[in-house]
């Protein structure tokens, strides 16, 4: 195909647009499940750097996204051979840390998450006792508070 000498700058500009377009972020989707196929529909997905916590579908259990805002509001989007790692979490469910390699295509991640058995330590549960700097047990010996944890 011939292309004039006048327009092949424009020409080039366009195809440059057209490949970083298609370079773009790729679209990360985390579906969640019960033991059972469930969706899980009141799990949240968080990356491990990122403070904020992301809801899933309440129908579907997945969460999607293109990018991550991370602490001091810097953008992340997610790129082909980006390695990301996520908490999984929900009531009642115990916690699943999920590592993944980003590919070119279907950025699909099933997570299975197993519920708590919380009947077998229904017996080692103590009330909490929070404890002050002027409080004595009956030993007499004063009793020196927690340092608080950061």
């Amino acid at each position: 195909m011939y292309v004039p000498r006048f327009a092949r700058p424009a020409l080039l500009a366009v195809l440059t647009v057209m490949l970083a377009a298609a370079k773009g972020p790729l679209a990360l989707t985390i579906q969640v499940l019960d033991e059972s196929g469930s969706p899980v529909t009141t799990a949240v997905v968080r990356h491990t750097e990122e403070e904020e916590r992301h809801r899933v579908n309440a129908v579907t259990g997945a969460w999607t996204a293109t990018s991550l805002y991370l602490e001091g509001g810097a953008e992340m989007p997610f790129e082909e051979g980006q390695d990301v790692t996520f908490e999984v979490s929900a009531p009642g469910f115990l916690t699943e840390t999920v590592r993944y390699i980003v590919r070119k295509r279907k950025n699909v991640i099933v997570v299975t998450l197993s519920e708590m058995d919380i009947t077998s330590d229904l017996g080692q549960l103590e009330d909490p006792m929070i404890t002050f700097g002027r409080d004595k047990p009956l030993d007499g010996q004063p009793v020196e508070p927690e340092p608080k944890k950061k």
